[in-house]
């Protein structure tokens, strides 16, 4: 009996790569922030300009980190790129400051959020259910 061993392939494709930074960008900040800027700025044309906009900033940036890890080919994105540029102790409090606060934080936030979402989705079942 011989045992056959089976890896996975380790590649992304172009749709792979882009499919998974546009679900980090967007992920449910979209969902989020619209009613903000909705009521700020009080008109969709508005809105679609400015989604537009920070997309073209959100390219940009995905540019500019494509060209830091073809660069820097390290694991740990963007703790080794602050290493490099600015030292052992940035990067350092920069690891610490993502964990403690940054992801933390953005976790609740989603908490938060799914929760509202959630809410005003039972209310309005229940709504419909008891007519």
């Amino acid at each position: 009996m011989s045992e056959e061993k089976h890896h996975l392939q380790r590649s992304l494709g172009l749709i792979d790569a882009t499919s998974i930074v546009a679900g980090s960008m967007i992920g449910s900040g979209i969902f989020v922030v619209t009613v903000y800027m909705a009521r700020d700025l009080g008109s969709a044309a508005w809105i679609l300009i400015t989604w537009v906009i920070t997309g073209l900033l959100t390219m940009s940036a995905a540019l500019s980190y494509g060209e830091l890890a073809g660069m820097m080919p390290k694991a740990g994105g963007q703790f080794v790129y602050i290493q490099r540029a600015y030292g052992k102790l940035a990067s350092f409090l920069y690891g610490w400051t993502v964990f403690t606060v940054i992801q933390t934080g953005v976790i609740a936030a989603v908490a938060v959020t799914f929760a509202n979402y959630t809410a005003v989705f039972s209310l309005l079942c229940r709504m419909k259910f008891l007519r």
